[in-house]
């Protein structure tokens, strides 16, 4: 293992401690309670999969095909479910076939526009994502189209200084639209790799957030035909179910490429990562998993699945 995954096999594990304390703690009381795997026994895997917002429809799926592999292999120690679970929760994640939760950076400019509620830390997002990138020794820039919340601009500049990449802007409450379209003409001329895209996070009403949205992709469009190559939906993980709601209101009403869950650190409830690739189909790509400038990290299944049961998977080593 490399020094890199291996920070990141820690940061997934740290990230994750207050799920797992949750999750895998009560997996294990209930293992330790029961001496058969019968019904109640299930009911009690079920209720807590749901206090981990694994979403409804993926519970009742997993208990069920949890059950079928019980009779198959015959378990009747509830010691053996835990491992059970483990693999079942790999297979929902990857599916039939696994989502891909790459990036889709291109040759020349990638543009990626990022949407979602405010409060959620789309801006704090941006940013980490601009020092990430920076890092990797590309060119960015920064287009603040978050126009109508107060502080936007100015919480995004900040960001932009911190992470040493330019930034686009225009006076609070001016059209989202214009300054994307001088960031695109503008990251071109520079010869950018990569242009980060804020956009409001709320106005009057779903119907004129949505039309504001389609306005940006068509101006974006209109210059680079193929963009925005990536549309990231910003979800505060620690809103749980209501953070489910809005991916599913954010799917139906604009093309979302990927979904960048953050705080995950911060909530008890990661299962929610489940419930979306299961009951929604859209990728997680970027996960934040505490505060700091280099705290989001690209989701991989794995180790997400190695977080919620590190102490088991640990003890079994």
């Amino acid at each position: 293992m490399t020094g890199e995954s291996k920070e990141t096999t820690e940061k997934y594990k740290e990230g994750l401690s207050k799920t797992r304390k949750s999750f895998s703690g009560r997996l294990n009381e209930i293992m330790a309670r029961y001496r058969k795997v019968d019904d109640d026994f299930f009911e009690e895997v079920e209720e807590v999969l749901i206090g981990a917002d694994v979403g409804f429809e993926t519970v009742m799926e997993l208990v069920d095909e949890l059950k079928h592999e019980v009779k198959l292999r015959n378990i009747s120690d509830p010691k053996e479910v835990q491992e059970v679970i483990v693999e079942k929760l790999v297979d929902i994640y990857t599916g039939d076939e696994e989502l891909d939760a790459s990036v889709n950076i291109q040759k020349d400019l990638t543009v990626i526009l990022f949407v979602g509620v405010n409060g959620v830390g789309k801006t704090t997002t941006i940013g980490k994502l601009a020092h990430k990138y920076k890092e990797e020794g590309k060119k960015v820039v920064l287009a603040a189209g978050d126009t109508f919340r107060a502080g936007a601009i100015d919480q995004l500049e900040v960001w932009s200084e911190r992470a040493g990449v330019d930034i686009i802007k225009h006076a609070e409450g001016g059209d989202p639209a214009a300054v994307i379209f001088d960031a695109v003409m503008s990251a071109k001329a520079k010869n950018a790799d990569i242009l980060l895209c804020d956009t409001a996070g709320r106005l009057q009403n779903k119907v004129n957030l949505m039309n504001e949205l389609e306005k940006v992709k068509r101006v974006i469009a209109r210059e680079i035909p193929d963009a925005p190559h990536e549309v990231l939906l910003v979800l505060d993980a620690t809103t749980g179910q209501n953070a489910f709601v809005q991916a599913k209101q954010f799917k139906e009403a604009t093309d979302v490429s990927g979904i960048v869950l953050t705080k995950l650190d911060g909530t008890a409830k990661g299962g929610i990562v489940i419930a979306i690739r299961n009951e929604l189909d859209i990728p997680v790509k970027f996960v934040g998993l505490g505060e700091g400038i280099n705290d989001l990290k690209s989701f991989d299944a794995t180790e997400y699945v190695y977080g919620l049961f590190a102490d088991v998977i640990d003890a079994e080593k």
